[in-house]
């Protein structure tokens, strides 16, 4: 038999990446089914086509490389100032922040900057030619100056946390340097708002010499410190910096950690600690696989991907809303009104659950969470304030520090209660794409039931009879309003998922009638003749970036537009809400394009994303307000898979929003909920075949988008019996471990998974040139 062309991948039944290892790691055997061997591989074909090029000098965070492992990042960028003179390597680290609540969460508990390296060549910068190679994770090229040039290769390694940079300079430039630049280490903030009162930042950095190893010790006021270590090693012609950064709190160990991280790496070659490096990066990306013939949205959506996995992992802290790469920034923490929730989004459907920080931080800081409601609630109550620090902890409500969850229609003026709901809908999440009980026994069940026991305090019954909630605020909307639609989304979406787990997990909950009676009871979402309202006394009357007030509609699929009713008023929402220009941001778009694919409507969806790119998306695929934030392109990468496969409500559409210019497209590996693994082609506009992998055997029901007759057989090629539900949509049984494949009656179509050619040439992201 002749073996499989590396240009393809076979869809086989075993379940692509299975096994969600920390790190992304893949199982023994699905390795063994991602198997090209000849003159090609899908996966190095489209990740090469996506590498990033530079030709010209990056100047800001938002047009330059980025590196990073999920804790150390690494932004490189021309020197402000001396651009034709040195490079800037930032360093900078998810878990290094302050220790002083009592000035909030912004101040006081806000992440802290480190500083960074400039690498400064002998001569001065005329050209250079860069390229962030996605499959390896790895930056690489010249730097070109009037006295030679200087080849480099720079990495954050995956396992060690270690910033390598090799450079090998030509004769003229063996003179350059590095130059270590510690920040002041006071809250980024700082530079956008008045601080507290008591306020100051931290003691300048101490710079000295340990056997070998420089380090820069940062002391903090609050007890503990944080330490950049470097050392230099030189030999066959290069010069490799590596760079550790470590924190502790409130004893002062990270000195040690970091001098033994930098004395374990420069024993190694850069070759030798690149090579597990690049493994782990190419087990991550084979967990599944998307090729779409719009070439820059297809690049675009792998180097979302990369960035994911740069900025997150289980055991690192929920992203910031600039994720490792620590800028100055208004926002120098977690946010919990929308940005966190975004930012995780595309985990689920890109099968990367090994990435999912925001389960683990809600469940192993959850008494934290009990402290942010107000002292009466706290015996059966949770909530999340708008900002925290990776433990949860918002600190003091002093001004323009921090934010309490408040009590709805007393202060602080402006009470979020929906927070922690919301980010419990991205735990159900990780439960429904993966079926994993213990993730809803014991996180998301015991959390969610005091996160709604929260809301039941202040819900009482009106004139109407129904359930109505006093005043609180939708975020960033403005002035607050009773039956507030955010609260009232999340509330009916919780109360429902209570039932429901109750019922899976055999509980019988003292809570349970209260839980139905809110469902029978509650007050109808306010609307009026421009759709969904901010809340009962306030209209949507203003250019306003947040969907808060259509929540039911996305994420939360409550209301889906399953009658021409319903769906007029999702239409209706969305058009008043996109078309007040003014304050709309990355993220409306984004929102917006979801919800055009849960309508079908493939083509807005694609318009929508392509004013994203057009008016928001930066040179280097990041995103920027007033400062930068990462959660808006990751969540438009949550965007591409809504158009290719939704599963909401027990269904899996196959292709639900395609715009007719991607007539070809190819998705491996997709996870989706009831934890099936999809594989479909699509050619010349018709869906050739559809296959779907389960992992936890459950209801398997699937609208597949093949048109006439069908076959549906098993791994082994037999027949399997299904039932038609009807618009296109069938039901099949499959055992954990089964598969189906779904075709059209009597064909056997190829089931090699293969990128699909693109519709014409692009450009390349990063800074390629003329």
């Amino acid at each position: 038999m002749p073996s499989p062309s590396r240009r393809t991948v076979l869809a086989t039944g075993t379940a692509l990446g299975g096994a969600l290892a920390a790190g992304g790691s893949l199982p023994a055997q699905a390795r063994a089914q991602a198997r090209p061997a000849g003159g090609g591989d899908p996966w190095r074909t489209v990740l090469d086509d996506a590498d990033l090029v530079w030709r010209e000098m990056p100047k800001t965070w938002y047009e330059g490389p980025f590196l990073g492992n999920g804790f150390l990042g690494s932004g490189i960028y021309a020197e402000p100032g001396a651009q034709s003179k040195a490079i800037r390597f930032n360093v900078q680290h998810s878990e290094v922040q302050d220790h002083r609540p009592e000035f909030g969460s912004l101040f006081g508990l806000a992440r802290l900057p480190i500083g960074h390296f400039t690498l400064e060549p002998v001569g001065t910068v005329t050209a250079l030619d860069w390229r962030l190679r996605l499959r390896d994770a790895e930056l690489t090229g010249t730097l070109t100056t009037d006295r030679g040039t200087l080849t480099l290769r720079a990495l954050v390694h995956d396992a060690r946390s270690v910033l390598a940079v090799e450079v090998t300079p030509s004769a003229g430039e063996r003179g350059f340097r590095w130059v270590f630049h510690p920040a002041d280490s006071i809250s980024p903030r700082a530079a956008f708002k008045p601080v507290p009162a008591g306020y100051e930042g931290n003691p300048p950095a101490e710079v000295a010499e340990h056997g070998g190893v420089s380090a820069a010790v940062q002391a903090l006021r609050a007890g503990g410190q944080y330490v950049t270590a470097w050392r230099e090693r030189r030999g066959g012609g290069r010069r490799t910096l590596y760079v550790n950064v470590a924190h502790s709190h409130p004893r002062t160990t990270a000195l040690d950690r970091a001098l033994r991280a930098v004395r374990s790496a420069s024993t190694l070659s850069y070759d030798e600690l690149a090579h597990p490096h690049r493994a782990r990066w190419d087990a991550f990306y084979r967990k599944s696989f998307l090729s779409l013939p719009d070439a820059r949205m297809q690049r675009f959506y792998w180097i979302q991907l990369y960035k994911a996995a740069a900025a997150a992992r289980r055991d690192a802290p929920v992203m910031a809303t600039c994720g490792p790469w620590l800028e100055p920034t208004p926002w120098p923490n977690t946010w919990w009104n929308l940005n966190a929730q975004l930012e995780y989004w595309l985990i689920h459907g890109s099968n990367h659950l090994e990435l999912d920080a925001l389960t683990r931080a809600l469940s192993e800081f959850r008494d934290n969470l009990t402290k942010e409601v107000a002292p009466a609630y706290r015996t059966d109550s949770l909530g999340i304030p708008r900002t925290t620090d990776p433990s949860l902890v918002n600190g003091a409500a002093v001004a323009d520090g921090g934010y309490g969850v408040g009590v709805p229609g007393q202060d602080p003026p402006t009470p979020e209660v929906g927070n922690l709901t919301w980010a419990l809908h991205n735990v159900w999440l990780s439960y429904r794409h993966t079926m994993d009980e213990s993730i809803l026994r014991d996180v998301l069940f015991p959390l969610l039931r005091k996160a709604v026991a929260y809301y039941l305090h202040f819900l009482a019954p009106g004139p109407d009879g129904k359930l109505h909630l006093p005043a609180t605020f939708s975020p960033e909307y403005g002035g607050n309003t009773r039956d507030c639609n955010y609260d009232l989304m999340l509330l009916k979406w919780g109360c429902r998922t209570l039932l429901e787990s109750a019922e899976l997990l055999g509980v019988d909950d003292e809570s349970a009638p209260r839980w139905r009676d809110v469902l029978n009871r509650l007050t109808p979402y306010p609307t009026d003749a421009n759709g969904y309202m901010i809340g009962a006394d306030l209209p949507f009357a203003k250019s306003h970036r947040h969907y808060s007030h259509l929540l039911a509609v996305y994420p939360l699929y409550e209301v889906t537009g399953r009658t021409a009713d319903e769906r007029a008023l999702i239409e209706r929402s969305l058009a008043h809400w996109v078309g007040f220009e003014g304050a709309l941001q990355g993220y409306t778009f984004t929102g917006a394009a979801s919800m055009s694919a849960l309508l079908g409507k493939g083509e807005d969806a694609l318009t929508y994303l392509q004013q994203l790119m057009s008016r928001f998306i930066q040179a280097n695929t990041m995103y920027k307000e007033s400062g930068p934030v990462i959660e808006t392109p990751l969540s438009a990468a949550q965007s591409l898979h809504d158009m290719v496969c939704q599963s909401w409500g027990g269904v899996i559409r196959v292709f639900p929003a395609l715009p007719a210019a991607w007539a070809d497209l190819t998705v491996h590996g997709f996870r989706a909920q009831g934890a099936f693994l999809l594989s479909a082609v699509r050619k010349g506009g018709t869906t050739r075949w559809v296959r779907l992998v389960s992992e936890a055997g459950a209801p398997c029901v699937v609208r597949h988008g093949i048109q006439g007759p069908i076959d549906v057989r098993d791994a082994r090629g037999r027949p399997l019996r299904y039932e038609d539900a009807g618009d296109g949509t069938i039901e099949v049984t499959l055992r954990r471990g089964g598969s189906a494949l779904i075709t059209t009656e009597g064909e056997h179509p190829d089931l090699r998974i293969t990128p699909v050619e693109p519709n014409g040439p692009a450009p390349r992201w990063g800074m390629p040139g003329r």
